[in-house]
């Protein structure tokens, strides 16, 4: 019966050209004479072979262009030569090869006998935009008839990259935004609402989901795969749904490996470089035979990670920076508080003095420098391999298996320092002429990750070793009394002010409080970052499990240009985390579903100058009502080679709340973070409406009742206009503008509650505050999600020009614009919009000599406010200046590297209470033997 679907699948796959093929050219090859001999061909060419050398319009050998077999899979590279070999089967008749490099035109050429001396020149394309792309409608297209604003990275491109991972550079593509927490955990977002964790931006490797299972989040490309195996980037901006599902709500990252038939040989990448760099790659590609070809990935890096240095007071401190009462530091932990009052006098050894009722007191807290102890050094391991069989030469079956493991440090509600966080993912895909079946599975795994605002809390609420007239007390306790005590000595002095009586009870507190250089500092954290129990330990822990399938099939409706996909996908959660982070308590894994089905309809019209299309998604949850994610576009081309293109598109797209938002279930004592999918909850706000707090004299109780209902899907809707192609010969330009409305996003509330989701009783509360850090209570303090109805519109414009002067200079530049619509929002809402109104970027590249090629790029962003689970607040303009340059040997298949970013070590602090990423550059070698 298995064999019999598998036949079934790959008769639904076969006949037409493939997907994945060369794009076809519009021209055939020039076959001239060289101007540079031809070398020995790589391989012995057998009876069946063709090879020879691919050359650009100057007589230059072209690496890394694409020659394929046309309607097949079959096919390979040039080396640094700009030479090939491929076997191909002559005996059914001629074939067509098509040979492709970006900014040039595709050639082809037809063959009846083997002939391993070609040469061929390509010519420069006049668009500049001869470059396909994939993910727009999941069907191959020109990047210029794209319906929705997209970009794409070449290869040369990734290969040009300075920053320390490559999403970090993405940020010099229009409209796009980075958010780097640290060196290799990085966020991209675009069309605002930018995070440090992308939940609303999906990001793939050859179609299969990155994201933490557990979280719904993809750690960067912290367990990706190496840039030595890309062939591409593609980036969707804005809604994406009706073709992507869940939480393509403002986008999709699609990263594409280099199929080992066509990228062939041993590449070695090797960087060194400021902050203890040390950075290798390896990819080894072999062919077995026509039919089978095998692929391995390895990578290590390391280095000295940048370390947040934010001592500024948080938003929500109730004191300034520098009172004598202390205050809450954005990038210090474990400020615990104490608020005196007569009713809070029984909890503190030695009483209150009047003089601070109403104070609130806070410790000092930690560094982040030294809750990690010197373990700030930042790594990333990746292993890969894949085997690749071709059934037929246009049906390719792909097995591949790859783990990943990373140690860097994460921000989300709190700093986590992430050591040994990895997946292990497993694939099997079958490809063919019209479409695909695909299967994969992610497991994700913690390592001994920890997060720091726990571990420094509990620091300070162990036992302290001094002796104490009360009996055993915690450091906290010590500290609050000991500011009590010397208050109380200090108001009594001659002529003491209260402002100078509280300097010197902070100052006494002060010397009570833990000390990093204490030996028992070590001792505790140890013990604390070893522990995953919450409210006992830091440590993190969680291991769960993604199962995902999806098919896709194209028809051809009829011959007067009317295309039709339809596809579907089902994906299932394990969830486990053994009670510590989920509500798997029983030991169960918990189950969660979603599957949908998508469609889309293309028509030509005008003699091909007019693309329509409609797509719809229809998708159905465990947990939600069912979501329709409707698409329709337009786009209009005209001019020699259809350089002038016109879109126009509407949008609808949604985000399912992450798997901790629905099922989430961690007891730290101090509160209870719950998810919110039963019946909601209803309690008690820490401030009624006009930000009065709770106990205020003369204030109802029904003034600080809230409601929380279950948990629903987010939504957007967007329509979005633009233009791409050729303004002048060598002037490309890419304009786009959008309107956007967005409902139902998903925020975080702490409140007074009972667990069970009831409204507390006035009795209930009275009890006070121990009895609302009492487990065995049902009244607590929760932190749950939910969805603010508030209708956000924002909008915006991206402006992107390249300019080819010379192969010496391309000038490339894009400015984007970012506007939230505020006229409509109550005074004081949070949006998390967290973007830039105005940022640009301005570059050149080009190959200086015959054999050094350079790059350069400014990137600038304007002052903004974000509002982060972390925190809150202003962020100033940030700017920085990356430089490339790379000398090829040709014949030793050697390129000499050498790369810098942030080179004037400028502002670059991109997230609140992120980091200073400043400078580093490197030096590198990098080898490729085909």
């Amino acid at each position: 019966m298995q064999h019999f679907y598998f036949l079934f699948a790959a008769a639904l796959l076969t006949s037409a050209a493939p997907t994945a093929a060369a794009p076809p050219g519009r021209a055939k090859a020039a076959i001239n004479s060289p101007k540079h001999p031809i070398t020995t061909p790589i391989e012995q060419p057998t009876a069946d072979a063709v090879g020879g050398t691919v050359l650009n319009d100057a007589g230059e050998p072209v690496p890394g262009a694409t020659v394929f077999v046309k309607g097949s899979f079959v096919g390979t590279s040039t080396n640094q030569l700009g030479q090939f070999h491929l076997n191909v089967q002559l005996e059914k008749g001629p074939i067509t090869l098509v040979i492709a490099f970006v900014g040039y035109d595709s050639q082809e050429i037809t063959l009846t006998e083997a002939d391993h001396t070609l040469v061929i020149n390509l010519v420069p394309s006049a668009t500049a935009g001869n470059a396909t792309v994939m993910s727009a409608s999941r069907v191959e297209e020109n990047i210029l008839r794209t319906s929705f604003t997209i970009d794409k990275v070449t290869t040369a491109q990734i290969e040009r990259i300075s920053t320390p991972e490559v999403l970090s550079a993405l940020g010099q593509l229009p409209g796009v935004d980075v958010n780097s927490a640290s060196m290799l955990f990085t966020s991209v977002s675009t069309r605002g609402f930018n995070t440090a964790k992308s939940e609303r931006v999906i990001q793939l490797v050859d179609y299969m989901d990155t994201a933490l299972p557990s979280l719904n989040l993809s750690p960067g490309n912290l367990v990706g795969i190496p840039e030595l195996d890309m062939e591409s980037i593609e980036l969707i901006h804005g809604p994406a749904s009706a073709l992507y599902g869940a939480n393509a709500l403002s986008g999709v990252i699609l990263f594409n490996s280099k199929d080992p038939f066509v990228y062939d040989g041993l590449s070695v990448r090797l960087r060194g470089g400021q902050r203890s760099l040390l950075d290798g790659q390896l990819r080894y590609a072999k062919k077995l035979g026509k039919k089978l070809a095998v692929k391995i990935n390895l990578s290590g890096m390391q280095a000295t990670d940048w370390t947040a240095s934010n001592y500024e007071a948080a938003s929500f401190s109730l004191n300034p920076q520098g009172s004598p009462l202390g205050y809450d530091a954005v990038n210090r932990s474990g400020e615990l508080s104490f608020q005196f009052s007569p009713a809070a006098s029984q909890q503190l050894p030695g009483g209150t003095h009047p003089d601070l009722y109403g104070k609130t007191v806070y410790m000092p807290g930690f560094t982040e420098q030294e809750l990690v102890d010197g373990d700030n050094t930042t790594r990333s391991y990746r292993m890969q391999g894949a085997v690749s069989y071709l059934i037929k030469d246009n049906l390719q079956l792909t097995l591949e298996a790859k783990r990943a493991t990373g140690t860097s440090t994460y921000q989300n509600i709190s700093r986590f320092r992430v050591r040994g966080l990895g997946t292990s993912q497993y694939r099997a895909e079958l490809k063919g002429a019209k479409g695909f079946v695909r299967l994969y599975s992610t497991e994700d795994f913690t390592g001994s990750s920890y997060e720091l605002a726990q571990l420094s809390a509990l620091l300070l609420r162990s036992t302290a070793q001094e002796t104490s007239p009360y009996g055993p007390l915690s450091y906290a306790q010590v500290y609050f009394s000991t500011y009590n005590s010397a208050y109380t000595q200090a108001i009594q002095q001659p002529g003491a002010t209260r402002e100078q009586a509280l300097r010197v009870a902070q100052q006494a507190a002060n010397a009570t409080q833990l000390k990093s250089s204490d030996p028992r500092f070590a001792e505790l954290r140890r013990q604390i970052i070893a522990d995953d129990v919450p409210g006992r330990g830091a440590q993190q822990r969680f291991n769960s499990f993604l199962n995902d399938i999806s098919a896709q099939r194209s028809f051809r409706v009829s011959d007067f240009g009317t295309d039709l996909i339809l596809g579907g996908a089902y994906r299932e959660y394990r969830l486990g985390s053994d009670g510590k982070l989920f509500a798997d308590t029983d030991g169960s894994r918990i189950r969660n579903y979603e599957f949908g089905a998508y469609g889309q309809l293309t028509q030509t019209l005008l003699r091909q100058h007019l693309k329509l299309a409609l797509a719809g998604r229809a998708d159905y949850f465990r947990n939600f009502s069912p979501a329709l994610s409707p698409r329709a576009s337009a786009v209009y081309s005209f001019g020699p080679d259809q350089r002038h293109n016109f879109r126009a598109s509407y949008s609808g797209a949604y985000r399912s709340p992450s798997q901790l938002e629905q099922y989430g279930h961690s007891d730290v004592t101090s509160f209870i973070v719950l998810g919110n999918i039963g019946n909601g909850f209803r309690g008690y706000a820490f401030n009624d409406a006009q930000g009065r707090p709770y106990g205020t004299p003369g204030i109802p109780l029904s003034a600080f009742e809230i409601t929380l209902p279950k948990l629903a899907l987010e939504h957007a809707k967007t329509v979005e206009v633009g233009y791409k192609g050729m303004l002048l010969p060598k002037l490309y330009a890419d304009v786009s503008y959008f309107r956007s409305v967005y409902t139902d996003f998903v925020g975080g509330r702490a409140f007074a509650g009972n667990v069970d989701g009831s409204r507390p009783s006035q009795q209930q509360l009275d009890e006070g505050l121990p009895a609302l850090s009492d487990r065995a209570k049902p009244t607590r303090f929760i932190f749950t999600w939910y969805n603010n109805a508030q209708l956000v519109r924002t909008q915006g414009a991206t402006l992107g020009l390249a300019y080819k002067l010379h192969k010496a200079l391309n000038l490339n530049g894009n400015y984007s614009l970012n506007v939230l619509d505020r006229r409509n929002l109550p005074a004081g809402f949070q949006t998390f919009f967290n973007t830039p109104k105005h940022k640009y970027n301005m570059g050149a590249n080009g190959v200086a000599a015959q054999n050094l090629t350079y790059a350069v790029n400014y990137r600038w962003a304007q002052s903004h406010r974000q509002e982060m689970p972390f925190a809150s607040g202003s962020i100033g303009s940030y700017s920085s200046l990356d430089a490339y340059l790379s000398y090829a040997l040709p014949k030793l298949g050697t390129t000499l590297q050498a790369g810098v970013s942030n080179l004037l070590n400028s502002n670059n602090i991109q997230i609140i209470g992120g980091p200073q990423i400043g400078r580093l550059a490197f030096l590198g070698l990098l080898v490729d033997v085909k």
